[in-house]
Formats: structure tokens, sequence, C-alpha cells
């Protein structure tokens, strides 16, 4: 992998860290302070929250597997 992929995956890999925090933020809002009354959120909100993790999860263990090698 070039300088540049490795670059491009980091940045890559920032975005998707991002991302998911901001999920794992809507997540943390539905449980503090809508809950239960918006209890019908919660396999949206948990889809979306478990899909840019694993997408963040894929990419952070592509950039590490290029670091190493």
């Amino acid at each position: 992998m070039t300088d540049e992929e490795l670059k491009d995956l980091d940045k890559e890999v920032r975005k998707l860290k991002r991302i998911a925090s901001e999920w794992a933020g809507k997540l943390h809002d539905l449980v503090e302070e809508r809950l239960p009354a918006a209890w019908r959120e919660i396999p949206e909100i948990s889809q979306g929250t478990l899909e840019a993790c694993q997408a963040w999860d894929a990419a952070n263990t592509r950039l590490q597997a290029a670091q190493k090698g």
C-alpha cells in the first residue's frame, strides 16, 4: 500500500469513527432522555449504531494490517 493509500485509509477510519460516535450519541440520548416513550426508535437507532461501528471496525482492521505490513 502506498503512502497516499495509507493516508486515505487513515482519513476514512477517522471519518467512520466520527459517524459511529454520532450514532452512539443518538443511542445515548434515546436512553437518557426519551425512553420509555420513544421505545419504537430502538431498532432503527440500534441498527444504525451497529452498522456504523462495524464499518469503523472493518476499516480500522484494514488500517492496522496495512501499518504492520
